[in-house]
């Protein structure tokens, strides 16, 4: 199934068609879909209302540089700044993170949108892409924040999904741009990047979006396109029975398995629950990619959001203050 992208902050006639589609199951907003709280509210609810079945409505709202929504919303400090707290009150930066989950997920879910893609789990290793947006470089102490993170986002109702398995923290190369090849063996990952992966998936993480990376000691296709991570070592050595999720097939490391066609049908074909098509001039061809296809959509259900408070309650929720009070006066401003 597919989880796609809209080109701006109403729907167009096109974007209502896409969503009478049976293997659209949802939508993924950006930047360029938001103008405010309330008519990122008003979106969300247009999109329920054109589609024929439920949709999961995503955001990356992590905090930090990858904040999609930002006026009216919390200035969410990076992940990056845990790690200092952490080395001096394990305790207290472990109940921070967890409050910082529920600041993020209950914004998110006010808005009326399902699923905020978060907690990056991989580790603070020097990749472009991932910076400050890792908890830390030590894989034990991204593992403790991944399951207080995780514990803060259930708190109100939001799936948690952790990114990106099997690790995308130690190569240099941004997959938004480049390709990237991790040399390391897989006993080597299982002693580092997959330890926070495992400690998520037993705090009941309830999916998990594959890298764009390759690891050719272990698989010679990238993790997203390969049956060994997803089926062999996610799903029965890991255990994971939650919703997979590819990494947007609009990255120019998702390139390598060809044409949009290619890269659909490598992700699904190696396990993947959901193909991301989060550039809207890709979604017509993605759909012709998937016709014929059996597509579980209803897959989709247990990752919709429930119990939001909606903007006025959650105004009124001392937490919401306070908790804002207390990243800032402890983490600072994010960037």
């Amino acid at each position: 199934m597919l989880v796609i992208g809209v080109a701006g902050t109403e729907l167009t006639a096109q974007e209502r068609e896409w969503l009478q589609h049976d293997a659209v199951a949802g939508v993924i907003l950006f930047k360029r879909n938001f103008a405010s709280r309330e008519q990122v509210a008003e979106l969300s609810a247009a999109i329920r209302a054109a589609a024929p079945r439920p949709q999961l409505i995503c955001v990356d709202q992590e905090g930090g540089r990858v904040q999609r929504f930002r006026e009216g919303y919390s200035a969410l400090p990076p992940l990056q700044g845990f790690d200092a707290l952490y080395a001096i009150d394990p305790e207290a930066a472990l109940a921070l993170a967890e409050q910082h989950a529920w600041l993020m997920a209950s914004e998110v879910r006010a808005s009326g949108v399902d699923l905020s893609f978060a907690p990056v789990v991989d580790l603070g290793r020097g990749n472009l892409a991932i910076g400050d947006r890792a908890f830390s470089a030590d894989p034990q102490v991204v593992a403790a924040f991944t399951a207080a993170y995780v514990r803060g986002m259930h708190s109100v109702g939001m799936a948690a999904t952790l990114k990106h398995f099997p690790g995308h923290g130690t190569v240099l190369e941004d997959t938004h741009f480049h390709d990237a090849s991790d040399p390391r063996s897989l006993d080597e990952l299982r002693a580092l990047d997959l330890i926070p992966f495992a400690a998520g998936i037993t705090a009941g993480a309830d999916a998990v979006m594959m890298a764009h990376v390759v690891y050719p000691q272990v698989a010679p296709e990238p993790a997203g396109y390969s049956p060994r991570w997803i089926q062999q070592i996610l799903r029965e050595e890991m255990g994971f029975r939650g919703v997979v999720f590819s990494d947007d097939i609009g990255m120019a490391a998702s390139f390598s398995a060809g044409g949009v066609k290619a890269r659909v049908d490598a992700h699904l074909d190696a396990g993947c629950d959901v193909v991301l098509v989060c550039h809207p001039e890709l979604v017509e061809e993605s759909l012709r990619a998937v016709e014929g296809r059996t597509l579980n959509t209803a897959a989709l259900l247990g990752l919709i959001g429930r119990g939001a408070l909606g903007w006025d309650g959650l105004l009124a929720d001392s937490r919401h203050g306070t908790t804002q009070s207390r990243l800032l006066d402890t983490l600072g401003r994010t960037v």
